[in-house]
């Protein structure tokens, strides 16, 4: 099994993959980045949602020195990929002191010179606005070491490659280049023809997974939500053995410990955790002497208990095969299960991408009520009670109910009973690190339009199309207007 720890990263680099909580790297980051990491040109083809970003964030980030101006950079179809490769860029970055800067259409130009006065080493841009930053010379690619083409065929069907052809021309040819797709045109084929050099090729589909006998829900919420619905639907649902999935390490620690404070018999698995520390939790877990085992997905990789009736994916997974091995933990030997999946406003995006591999629905859920979760307590208490009555496991106590019964009616005494016997709904205030969300927000101040070229028009003009330009102003804060078509021409 390929760890991050096998790609002989820097320390920096290391550090900022164990901060975000990564163990184990998906097939397209296993075969990606140590091809990346050895200087050479690759196209990967893979889907959205395979965790591509990383897979050349990490041999980019590896190779860039804090100083000597912009040395990366990564062009993607629209602004909002931008951003969710600038966030996920600077998060791994953070520890060596590498900046990434979104360069995108929408946003004040001026605001983005500012920016670059700010001298960030990674620009991820979409081709209009950095063709535009390039005609103003306020960005210069002559010591760019790497490029990365993000979704390229998307960028070939919203008509930028001539704008992409334009781009790879102004950068020096001693340079490295990686191109991802999750297809492989004819005219992709000849771009990577014609600026890349031996590129190899790495292929990982998303397979096509269908997964049976498990009703899959999701529910949307906030971060700070989230520990309070997972009690409230453990309090509701009463499951025999249910398996909690946090996206990082410190996420099952924190996990655990809240749920030990309110009262849940629960344990943690994670990579920090000796294997036999481990084994022992797992051989507690098949005997039912603890009802919830929190795990990342590399701990709980070829798990094989049966009797789980519920899977909670705390945070959601990073791409749809996690996914599906996180939910194939219930639904075994022929037994239902229930998978429930918490999503944040800014992940579901991440949900649709799952749905499309496992060709399954997910069924929205709202969120459990105080009322609910007491309802639900009453419930196991009474599943409980008539649970002891089949197994006449209660003989002992009849005699003790008959005095009882002398004197009080049987509606008072089984009520208080009940009340007794049901669990109250802890409050307990839990505070957990927060999880960056796998999905960014859409940029401010931009919409989903840019106000588009003439020539975008024939081509349907896509509501992400970056190609704003207003000539008749130029320098007063908004975009320039249109290049002429044959700007290419001189070249």
């Amino acid at each position: 099994m390929v760890k991050f720890s096998d790609f002989g990263l820097s320390s920096e680099l290391q550090k900022a993959v164990s901060n975000m909580g990564f163990e184990e790297p998906t097939p397209i980051q296993a075969q990606a980045i140590p091809i990346a990491l050895q200087g050479r040109d690759m196209i990967g083809q893979a889907q959205t949602g395979t965790g591509k970003t990383t897979a050349f964030g990490v041999p980019l980030l590896e190779k860039i020195s804090v100083d000597g101006g912009i040395q990366g950079l990564v062009v993607a179809p629209t602004r909002e990929l931008a951003v969710q490769v600038a966030e996920e860029l600077n998060r791994i970055g953070q520890v060596k002191g590498i900046r990434t800067l979104p360069i995108y259409g929408g946003q004040d130009i001026n605001r983005q010179i500012r920016s670059l006065k700010n001298r960030p080493q990674i620009i991820a841009a979409t081709p209009g606005r950095l063709i535009d930053h390039l005609d103003r010379k306020t960005i210069k690619l002559n010591n760019i070491q790497m490029v990365v083409l993000d979704e390229a065929d998307e960028m070939l069907n919203m008509g930028f490659i001539e704008d992409i052809e334009r781009i790879l021309s102004d950068i020096p040819e001693e340079r490295q280049t990686l191109l991802f797709s999750a297809t492989m045109p004819k005219r992709i084929q000849t771009l990577a023809e014609k600026f890349m050099k031996e590129p190899e090729l790495v292929k990982v589909k998303a397979k096509e997974m269908t997964v049976t006998n498990i009703e899959q829900f999701y529910m949307e919420v906030h971060e700070k939500q989230k520990f309070d619905v997972l009690t409230g639907l453990l309090d509701i649902e009463s499951p025999e053995l249910a398996i909690v999935f946090g996206r990082t390490k410190k996420r099952v620690d924190e996990v655990v410990e809240g749920l030990i404070k309110r009262g849940y018999s629960a344990e943690g698995i994670h990579g920090d955790i000796p294997q036999s520390k481990r084994d022992q939790v797992i051989r507690r877990f098949k005997e039912q002497s603890i009802e919830i085992m929190v795990a990342t997905d590399v701990a709980a990789r070829g798990l094989d208990i049966s009797g789980v009736s519920h899977v909670y994916n705390f945070d959601i997974p990073q791409d749809p095969e996690s996914y599906v091995h996180r939910i194939g933990r219930t639904g075994r030997a022929g037994k239902k299960g229930i998978a429930y999946t918490f999503v944040s406003p800014r992940e579901i995006d991440h949900l649709k991408i799952i749905e499309q591999v496992t060709k399954k629905k997910m069924v929205k859920k709202p969120i459990p009520t105080f009322k609910d979760v007491i309802a639900g307590n009453q419930q196991a208490t009474i599943n409980r009670i008539m649970k002891v009555i089949e197994n006449e496991e209660n003989t002992e106590y009849k005699r003790v109910a008959e005095t009882l019964l002398e004197d009080m009616d049987s509606v008072t005494l089984l009520s208080a009973t009940l009340k007794l016997l049901t669990k109250e709904p802890d409050v307990t205030p839990i505070k957990l690190t927060a999880v960056e969300p796998l999905r960014s927000r859409k940029p401010k101040g931009g919409g989903n339009r840019d106000r588009g070229r003439d020539r975008s028009r024939d081509r349907g003009r896509d509501r992400n199309r970056d190609r704003s330009r207003e000539r008749n102003r130029p320098g007063d804060g908004q975009e320039r207007g249109s290049r002429p078509r044959n700007r290419n021409k001189n070249k």
